[in-house]
């Protein structure tokens, strides 16, 4: 903050000495005073309307042309230094321009840099936060469904959840099949017990995961949809399809880190209680993942072999699966038994 500040105050008084400096001299007058005013007036009107933007979608090109104009200035020759006569004028307006900018540089300029010392998801909170009132009033004038839904992402993604609560809501009034408003309305509601230190009602909870997955149902593809459903799943113990659900997200969004510990979780608890999947885990998880949805191999739920032909690729090995013929008959029968059930499951 020192530091913006401080540079503030360097720009605005080296602008500062840059108008008042034809004062000093006289100069003859500009060939190229109607296109540097034109241009001028362009880049001021260009500014304009950068600061009161209120479509994110504009700004990218509103800079632009702010880039283009300020590139036709520096394109045309220095200007010849103003005589006193006029310059006195000038100046004064000039300083009242340079004021103008420098405030507006602040409240535009200087929080992008300071965004800019902050890693991506705590940018986008500050963005969502610095977003939220305008969307916020946007979608109460309108009542519009994409603006309620754009309000309620803003605010469920900057942590005001009373919010994103009131703009789902809204938006589901509009239309009932949206999957990001229900599943969001239903992890909101799932873990409003944990923010608020009591326990959630049954019936609470019941209609939370009947939110979560009409969404998954309505949108099984998206990656939230399977992320949310499998922290809801593993909430009700239903351990091996909350895997399941986490295990699609990842396959989903490869990159997405935010179902890793709950899966070392479930994981952890299911190979202790199940002797198949302990077996599993140790042999094959690493390739058709923790719950046979596929990863480097196939997935094991999709699969539409035999229990014979399940049993030969496992002992003698196919393509790039490799042969595990040193199973013995009981850990054969139970990894034969485990794929079956999941080829049941889908």
């Amino acid at each position: 903050m020192i530091f913006s500040v401080v540079l503030l105050v360097l720009i605005g008084a080296a602008a500062l000495w840059l108008v008042l400096e034809p004062l000093r001299r006289a100069a003859p007058t500009d060939p190229d005073a109607p296109e540097r005013a034109r241009l001028l007036a362009e880049r001021d009107q260009l500014y304009s309307e950068l600061n009161a933007v209120e479509d994110e979608a504009r700004r990218p090109d509103l800079e632009r042309r702010a880039a283009l104009t300020l590139r036709a200035l520096d394109a045309l020759p220095p200007a010849p230094r103003i005589g006193p006569g006029r310059s006195r004028t000038l100046a004064l307006g000039a300083v009242g321009a340079v004021t103008l900018l420098t405030v507006a540089g602040a409240l535009t300029f200087i929080p992008r840099w300071q965004l800019a010392s902050l890693d991506a998801g705590e940018a986008g909170k500050v963005q969502a936060v610095l977003k939220l009132p305008g969307l916020k009033e946007r979608a109460q004038r309108s009542q519009k469904n994409a603006d309620y839904l754009a309000w309620g992402r803003a605010a469920f993604d900057s942590a005001n959840y009373d919010q994103a609560v009131s703009a789902y809501g809204n938006a589901l009034k509009t239309d009932p099949r949206q999957p990001e408003a229900l599943r969001r309305l239903g992890i909101l509601l799932l873990t409003r017990g944990d923010q608020g230190g009591a326990a959630l009602p049954a019936e609470d909870a019941t209609r939370a995961a009947l939110l979560i997955r009409t969404a998954a149902q309505l949108a099984p593809d998206e990656a939230e949809s399977q992320l949310l459903l499998g922290f809801a799943l593993s909430r009700f113990g239903q351990d091996q399809e909350a895997l399941a659900a986490l295990e699609r997200y990842r396959t989903l969004d490869p990159a997405g880190r935010d179902a890793d510990d709950a899966i070392t979780a479930l994981r952890a608890r299911l190979n202790q209680g199940d002797p198949a999947l302990k077996l599993y885990a140790a042999s094959c998880a690493s390739c058709h993942g923790a719950a046979g949805a596929g990863g480097i191999g196939p997935s094991l739920r999709a699969s539409t072999l035999s229990r014979a032909a399940l049993r030969s690729v496992t002992v003698n090995g196919k393509g790039a699966m490799p042969a595990y013929p040193t199973l013995t008959d009981a850990e054969l029968t139970l990894l034969l038994d485990l794929m079956e059930q999941w080829q049941k499951e889908g």
